[in-house]
């Protein structure tokens, strides 16, 4: 199984996917180190990615869950996923895969981007992600007011995954 953590930047994709990962044993990555360097350069300027900017970056985190899949790997993958698009191409049909939504309010979200450090994509940007944002209708919508780690023992309880489990 491919679980998807999505939503926009801020919404602790990150955080939560890690410590889900963790609790679960399965390999953790982050779809930010699936951006070529232009793209990061791009969202580091102030710049919203175009759909054409996005295709090669979804492009590369499908094949690692297809690489996944073939070896017989379970793993959590961070991504925004904003449109169902991008959702597709993320395999979302695939009975192997599954979504997680994290969602917030708009402030809260702002508040996480302006304390965190280093990252790349600016608060400044998270307007855009919100007008790009296609919320999910077919998948675990998880509400992001609680800590992460009551988070992931919810999407753990929502999706019948113990630790170590690799199927629900």
């Amino acid at each position: 199984m491919v679980i998807v953590v999505m939503g926009v930047s801020g919404s602790g994709k990150t955080t939560v996917g890690k410590l889900l990962a963790e609790r679960l044993g399965w390999e953790f990555r982050d779809g930010d180190d699936f951006h070529p360097p232009a793209n990061v350069a791009k969202m580091r300027s102030g710049t919203p990615l175009t759909d054409e900017d996005r295709r090669p970056w979804l492009l590369a985190i499908q094949t690692f869950m297809r690489q996944c899949r073939a070896d017989g790997q379970s793993a959590v993958v961070a991504c925004s996923a904003l449109k169902e698009s991008y959702r597709d191409l993320l395999l979302r049909t695939e009975p192997w895969v599954r979504f997680v939504h994290l969602h917030g309010s708009r402030d809260l979200i702002a508040q996480r981007m302006r304390a965190r450090a280093g990252h790349f994509m600016p608060p400044a940007l998270l307007d855009s992600q919100l007008a790009t944002l296609e919320p999910p209708m077919d998948c675990l919508s998880v509400d992001i007011s609680a800590e992460p780690a009551e988070l992931v023992a919810g999407i753990q309880e929502q999706l019948g995954l113990l630790p170590g489990k690799a199927t629900a």
